[in-house]
This record gives C-alpha cells, structure tokens and sequence, in this order.
C-alpha cells in the first residue's frame, strides 16, 4: 500500500514539475548550481592531486635533501663557514644514520665551457660521487657512468646529457671527446639523460648539464658550497632518518639545546603530506559555499512548495473529504519536494560531468586525470534530497494540517 502511494505521488511530482518547468527550473537553481560545483570541484581536485603526485614522484618518494639553513632572525650571528655542509658531516651522516640506504654529497659550480671554438659561459656543472646515479635514477644512456676509481684518483673526466650535445655543438655520440672546463681539461666519458624539471617546481627550458667526480670538483673550488641527496631504505623511514640526522648534526656542529637547527632535512613525503592538507582545506572551503548554496536553495524550495500548498488548497480539502488521512497529504507534498530537489540534482549532475569532461579534454591540460568518484555523486543527491526533506517538511505539515471543510471553501 505505502509503496503504491509511494509511486503515485513521485507520478505527480513529475507531472507538477512538468505542468510549470520554468517555475521548477527556477526553483531548482540553487540546487543545480550547488551539486554541479560539488562535481567540479571534487573533479577538479582529483585531477590536480593526481597531476602534482605524479611531478612528485618523478623526483622520488624515498629522497632526502640535507642543506645548510640560515635560522630565522638570526642572519648576522652565524658566518657562512658554520652554516655550510662539509664533506667530513656528509661522511657522518652516512655512518651515523642506518635509516639511509645512499648519499653522496652535491657541489654545484657554474663554468666556462669549451668545446672546439664553441664557448658556453654559466653552464651548471655538479660535483657529485657514484651513488649519484641510483640516488637520482640516471644512468648512463652511452658511454659508462662515473666509477669509485675516477673519484679516488681526482680524474678530469665527466658526464654530458643530451641536451649538452646540441648545445656544445658536441658529436652525436661524445664519448672520448675533451672539454675545457674553465681551462681544465676534461674527458668525456658518458652521456645521461635530460631530467626535466616540472614549471611548478621552478623548472623551465632544458639545459647543459656536466657531471664530474665530487673530489675533482674539490680541487677546482677547495671550500665549495654544496649539500646532501640520499634515500632511505624505505619511504616510511624518513621520521627516522630526519631524527637521526639531525642528531648528528647538532653534535657536530655543536650546537646547545636552545639553538635552532643551522641545517634543513627534507623529503618530498613531507611536501606531499603538506599538498594533502592544502587540498583538504581547499575542499573544506569550497564545501561551504556548496553549503551556502543549498541553502538557498532549499529556501526556495520551501517557498515554492508554500506557493503549491496554497494553489492546491481545494485539491487537498477535496481529498481530505473522501477519506485522504493527513499522513498521505504529508508525504505527497514531502515527496514532491524531495523529487523536485533530485532533478535539480540530476541537472547540476550533468552540467558537472560536462564541466569536468571539458577539463579533461582541454589541449595541454594538467587536469586531464580530472573525474567525478561515485561518492561525490552518491553524496550530492544524498545532500539534494535531504534539503528536499528539511525544508519541505515545514509546507507538508501545513497541507496536511489543513481543515477539509476550509479548505474546500478556498478561493
């Protein structure tokens, strides 16, 4: 019985929305625009969070950086000789810290390179050790890479990547060739590839890069600036990698308890835990204003279905006297609410999926990860039809508390 009067009644929701579908499609305006946000932003951020995780791993999930770092506040107390990373803490680090599986230390120095008559001032040249290779996952594409040998006996040799080829106007394949770096004569011995570098991480157009034994680099700048890459034996190790690190830094470099840290210990878990939190915040917020709408949305929905009531007083009145109880009216008039809220759902729902399929589709774009998960769907009608439920009550309640004989007196 009560699924019968169920389905009759969504029957004349329908034909009520039909009969008026301007009045209904303004009515559900509010509705619409709050569930179709919901899809876009939910969307939206999905595609996002997938594109930044994945320039994310393109750097490596189980990588530390270890760098010098000037205290806040506190830039004319320490000198650059007490902040900067020597080779002998580099070393420490890698005693002390079990947590780490590799290290090397990274000098960076910018020359003057020469090939034949070519000269390329500025080019970027690190001075790093062999583990450089697994550490940063570039390996030799021609020739070999850097061996423990070229590190111990200080060879003048280097690596090349393919951007340095075209740019140095070098041989197709280089190996075997000599450069001049500020003056220094050196052999090329391998060429690794380009690793381009995301926008979002400050990375522009591809350069030359040389990669030369870090003890060869020594030489060439006796107090190098330089820092620290390593990756832990796991990604989950890095709490403890960043404890043990920092402990033995502090010792080192004597340091009180009340001093701040001189160093910085970071991995890209930890920036990727923070995008995390921004993007739930993000969602958080924009979950309000969906709110918002909603609300005022079901405002006026309860200001139409207030206007129905009164239209059909008479139709009420006439179905109270030939025996209607008050409990059907409510539930007509509930329901009619309710399924006016889901198409204005089933509408924002649509114009959402659109919106995030143009996402999708747009040329170069970094949302193309970008869809709609089923439990934004499942929570937007959820939403549509509890505001149908709130602030339709209010209006069936006084259909149905309506006197039949005032009501078929009604004018």
């Amino acid at each position: 019985m009560f699924i019968r009067v169920l389905i009759q009644t969504v029957v004349l929701a329908l034909a009520q929305i039909w009969a008026n579908k301007v009045r209904a499609m303004l009515t559900t305006l509010g509705i619409i625009i709050a569930v179709a946000a919901v899809i876009i932003i939910v969307g939206a951020m999905t595609g996002l969070k997938t594109f930044v995780l994945d320039q994310f791993a393109t750097f490596g999930a189980n990588k530390v950086w270890v760098f010098p770092r000037m205290p806040p506040n506190m830039r004319d107390r320490y000198s650059f000789r007490q902040l900067r990373l020597t080779t002998a803490q580099i070393d420490g680090i890698a005693q002390f810290s079990p947590s780490l599986e590799r290290i090397t230390p990274v000098m960076m120095l910018n020359t003057t390179v020469q090939f034949g008559d070519r000269v390329r001032p500025g080019v970027p040249v690190q001075g790093v050790r062999p583990s450089w290779h697994e550490i940063e996952q570039r390996f030799a594409l021609k020739g070999r890479p850097l061996a423990p040998l070229d590190e111990e006996e200080r060879r003048q040799v280097c690596l090349v990547n393919d951007k340095a080829i075209d740019e140095l106007g070098l041989d197709a394949d280089p190996t075997g060739d000599f450069l001049l770096l500020d003056g220094r004569r050196f052999l090329i011995v391998g060429v690794v590839e380009t690793k381009a570098v995301s926008p979002m991480f400050g990375g522009n157009e591809a350069q030359s890069e040389l990669i030369i034994p870090f003890r060869t680099g020594e030489m060439m700048r006796p107090e190098p600036r330089m820092f620290a890459i390593a990756t832990t034996r796991s990604p989950e190790l890095f709490a403890d990698a960043k404890v043990e690190i920092g402990t033995y830094l502090r010792r080192v470099r004597h340091l009180k308890p009340d001093e701040p840290d001189t160093f910085g210990v970071e991995a890209i878990e930890q920036v990727i835990e923070q995008f995390k939190k921004v993007a739930g915040a993000i969602t958080v917020g924009a979950g309000a204003v969906v709110g918002i709408s909603l609300l005022v949305g079901g405002i006026g929905i309860m200001n139409i279905m207030l206007v129905s009531v009164s239209e059909r007083t008479r139709e009420i009145g006439l179905r109270k006297a030939v025996g209607a109880r008050p409990g059907v009216i409510l539930i007509q008039f509930l329901v009619e609410a309710v399924v006016l809220c889901l198409v204005g759902a089933g509408v924002g729902l649509l114009l959402g999926n659109g919106a995030v399929l143009a996402m999708r589709m747009a040329k170069d774009s970094p949302l193309e990860a970008a869809q709609t998960p089923m439990w934004a769907i499942v929570v937007s009608a959820a939403f549509a039809a509890a505001t149908g439920v709130i602030f339709g009550m209010f209006p069936a309640i006084k259909a149905a508390r309506l006197n039949p004989i005032d009501a078929l007196r009604h004018e």
